[in-house]
C-alpha cells in the first residue's frame, strides 16, 4: 500500500526532489530510450504541483499538474517505478491530480499506447496523433 504526497517545488526536500527526478528520468528517457530535456524548466513554476506515490520509502510513481499562462490545466510526466507496475498508484495520482486542477477541462499529451488508459480516467481524444521526441502521442482532454 502507498501513501499519496503532494507539493509545490519550494516544498520538496532535495531527496523527494532526486527521486521524481530519477523516476521519470529512468522511465522517460533510460526505459523509453528517449534522450529529451526530461528536466524542462516547469517543475519550478509556481502553479506546477508534484504528486507521488511512496511504497516502503521510495517513490514509486509520479504526476505533475500545470496551470498555464492562459490558464490552460495539464495533467503530465506520469511515471511508475517497473517495480510499482500494476498497482494503481498511477491512476490513483491521475484522480488526484485532477482532483486538485478542479473543475473544467485538463489537457495531456499521451503516449499513443496509452490512449485506452487514459480514457478510462475520461479523457478523449482532442487532436491528431503527433511524434514528440520520436514517440507517437495523441492530445486528450478531460472535462
Amino acid at each position: 500500500m502507498g501513501t499519496l504526497h503532494a507539493a509545490r517545488f519550494a516544498d520538496l526536500d532535495v531527496t523527494t526532489l532526486h527521486d521524481l527526478l530519477r523516476l521519470r528520468v529512468d522511465v522517460f528517457v533510460v526505459e523509453q530510450q528517449c534522450p529529451y530535456p526530461e528536466i524542462d524548466g516547469r517543475d519550478v513554476e509556481p502553479t506546477a504541483e508534484h504528486l507521488w506515490m511512496d511504497v516502503d520509502g521510495q517513490v514509486a510513481a509520479t504526476v505533475r499538474t500545470l496551470v498555464d499562462p492562459d490558464g490552460t490545466r495539464r495533467l503530465g510526466r506520469v511515471a511508475t517505478h517497473r517495480d510499482h507496475r500494476g498497482q494503481g498508484y498511477a491512476a490513483e495520482l491521475v484522480r488526484e491530480g485532477l482532483r486538485r486542477l478542479g473543475d473544467g477541462p485538463v489537457q495531456i499529451g499521451a503516449q499513443a499506447y496509452l490512449a485506452d488508459w487514459y480514457a478510462r480516467l475520461g479523457f478523449v481524444r482532442s487532436g491528431p496523433d503527433y511524434l514528440e521526441d520520436g514517440i507517437p502521442h495523441l492530445p486528450m482532454t478531460r472535462g
